[in-house]
């Protein structure tokens, strides 16, 4: 597998893949491509050149083996640090996994392209390192993956869609075994659009109809390629397979009906609309977070409304980045749920409603006792003239 890691953890033993640099006249940088690293002199010259690296986690050491072993060494299972931790550090956190995420995604997806069996262990270990996110802070990974760009949306929303369907089998209060079967499910739903053809999957514009219909084919290919990979549960192929299935039955392949599509499928099925949808594409711009919950709710017949409620608890109702009109006659962004209610987030306010300058910027939380402001409305921050709204709550993680 595929991993980007900064050079500070390079060691003896991995293999090189590609260097993070653009590539130079001078032989160093092309001879000691593709290669296990075996010589200190040229580690020491990668560290002092460069700041990260491609590395092949299957030709050779991967950067988690040292704690593995001592872990073993002690007879402690190496578990995830999930001690809980704020947005800010964790959307650091999330920003570096994302990137991890998104190239082991891209390997995974490839080898199935080629016909390849996909290792069932890295899926895990993708799965186990995108839920332990999810547990230190259950919005920062969520909302970093909602800020994909459209090129990168095929690999990224499958990371998305993963990380949605562990919060919200983690406010089912599902078990842990199937907190990780929901997540494997999510980051493989999609797997099966390697299969078609990519003048129609990268189209830059609206597909046609018959092009629409030979993406319909996607489930399909896609169960076929997991039933190749011996490892994979029934209840992942199921996902695969009817993620597309609508509780009215006008869904595709089979027009499911109700409680005859499986629990994990309607999650998924909510999941992977949100994501689409607040996601920017080629011939469309992403809605606003809220905005698609709003939305979401008014497709009767489309999903579970029951299991819709749990995702309305797990992402909120103003969703982390969403700009709000408060009472105060004041602009703000949501920086975090609310512990008791959905309706009372903490908001950072950043604009002047009346004057339409800035504010000083502030946290308020919204569901103390002492403050009196409200949410009014969403608002659309192109309205505003704001431009990279998301600088406001992700910070550095944007950057």
């Amino acid at each position: 597998m595929l991993r980007k890691i900064a050079v500070s953890d390079l060691t003896l033993g991995m293999y090189i893949h590609e260097f993070c640099r653009p590539r130079l006249h001078d032989p160093f940088w092309t001879q000691n491509v593709e290669r296990e690293l075996c010589d200190e002199a040229v580690l020491q010259r990668i560290k002092a050149s460069i700041r990260e690296v491609w590395i092949d986690t299957r030709r050779g050491r991967g950067p988690d083996e040292r704690a593995t072993i001592l872990a073993e060494a002690c007879s402690i299972p190496y578990k995830p640090d999930t001690a809980p931790s704020s947005l800010d550090e964790e959307l650091i956190r999330a920003k570096a996994i994302c990137g991890r995420a998104k190239a082991a995604v891209m390997t995974m997806f490839t080898d199935a392209r080629m016909g390849r069996a996909m290792n069932a262990e890295d899926v895990d270990l993708l799965v186990e390192e995108i839920s332990a996110s999810v547990m230190r802070h259950p919005h920062a990974l969520i909302s970093l993956s909602r800020l994909k760009t459209s090129d990168e949306y095929t690999y990224m929303h499958s990371v998305a869609v993963c990380a949605l369907m562990v919060a919200l089998a983690r406010q089912m209060e599902m078990s842990e075994e199937q907190v990780r079967e929901a997540g494997v499910a999510g980051l493989m739903h999609d797997v099966g659009k390697m299969m078609i053809p990519a003048a129609i999957l990268n189209k830059p514009d609206r597909l046609t109809l018959e092009e629409y219909e030979a993406m319909k084919h996607h489930p399909e290919a896609g169960l076929k390629i997991l039933q190749d990979t011996q490892q994979t549960t029934p209840a992942v192929m199921d996902v695969c397979l009817h993620h597309h299935e609508k509780i009215d039955g006008s869904g595709y392949p089979h027009g499911l009906k109700g409680e005859a599509i499986s629990l994990f499928s309607r999650m998924g099925a909510i999941c992977d609309v949100y994501d689409a949808v607040t996601s920017d594409r080629p011939y469309k711009k992403g809605w606003d977070a809220a905005q698609s919950i709003r939305e979401m709710a008014s497709w009767k017949g489309h999903f579970d409304e029951t299991i819709f409620q749990h995702f309305v608890k797990t992402i909120g109702i103003y969703p982390v980045g969403t700009l709000v009109r408060l009472k105060s006659e004041r602009l703000g962004v949501v920086m975090e749920q609310g512990e008791k209610s959905l309706l009372h987030p903490k908001v950072k306010v950043v604009l002047s409603t009346r004057t339409r300058l800035p504010c000083a910027p502030k946290v308020i939380d919204l569901a103390h006792a002492d403050e009196e402001d409200a949410i009014v409305k969403c608002e659309l921050a192109a309205d505003w003239g704001l431009r990279d709204i998301e600088k406001l709550w992700a910070g550095e993680a944007w950057v």
